[in-house]
C-alpha cells in the first residue's frame, strides 16, 4: 500500500512539474493531484527538492534505457554512438518534463532547474564517455580523452539538433550521421 502511495505521489509530482514547472509546483498541488494529504507526502519525501531529485533520477535512468535499446554492438563505433545519442536527445526533446524545465530555465533561470539540467547533461556525457572508453578498448577509435570527446560529441549533436533548427530546416537523422562521420569519426578512426 505504501509503495502505491509513494508511486502515486511521484506520478502526481511529475505531472505538476511537467505542467507548471519546478518553481510553480507546490506540495499542496502535488497532494491534490495525488489525492493524498500533504502530510502523506512528507512520510516519503523530506521536501520538494527531494521529490524533484527522485523524479529526475528516474528520468535519467529512463533516458539511458532508451539509449541502451538503440545501442547495437554489431554496428560501427560511430553508428552505435549516433543511434544512442540521437535517442537520448530525442527523449530529452520530446519528454514533457524536460520540455517544461528547459522553458523554465530559459524564462526564469531557476537555480534548482539549472542544477537538474546540468545533471541530465552530465549523465549523457558520462554515458557517452563509457562508449568512447569501450571504443578505445576495442581498437575502434584512437586513444583520446574520453570525457572531452563525449562532451564535444554531445555539444555538436545539441547544436545540430536544437540550435541549427532555430534558423534552418531541421536536419534529417541520416544527415546528422553523415556530418558526424565526416567531422568527428574520421578523425577518431583508428589508423592502421
Amino acid at each position: 500500500m505504501s509503495i502505491d502511495r509513494r508511486q502515486q505521489i511521484i506520478e502526481a509530482a511529475t505531472k505538476s512539474f511537467s505542467l507548471f514547472g519546478y518553481k510553480a509546483t507546490t506540495m499542496d498541488q502535488v497532494a491534490r493531484l495525488a489525492n493524498v494529504g500533504k502530510g502523506t507526502i512528507y512520510t516519503f519525501f523530506k521536501n520538494k527538492e527531494e521529490l524533484f531529485d527522485e523524479i529526475i533520477t528516474s528520468l535519467i535512468k529512463e533516458m539511458k534505457r532508451e539509449a541502451d535499446e538503440a545501442f547495437d554492438p554489431t554496428l560501427s563505433f560511430h553508428e552505435k554512438v549516433h543511434r544512442s545519442l540521437y535517442k537520448m536527445l530525442k527523449f530529452r526533446k520530446e519528454h514533457q518534463l524536460t520540455i517544461k524545465l528547459f522553458q523554465e530555465e530559459k524564462e526564469m533561470g531557476t537555480p534548482a532547474v539549472q542544477e537538474v539540467l546540468a545533471a541530465v547533461e552530465q549523465a549523457i556525457i558520462n554515458y557517452m564517455k563509457e562508449k568512447v572508453v569501450d571504443g578505445i578498448a576495442a581498437g575502434e577509435i584512437e586513444e583520446c580523452d574520453p570525457e572531452v570527446t563525449a562532451f564535444i560529441i554531445l555539444k555538436l549533436y545539441v547544436s545540430l539538433i536544437f540550435d541549427w533548427e532555430k534558423n534552418h530546416q531541421p536536419l534529417e537523422k541520416e544527415e546528422i550521421a553523415r556530418i558526424f562521420e565526416r567531422y568527428i569519426f574520421q578523425g577518431l578512426k583508428k589508423k592502421n
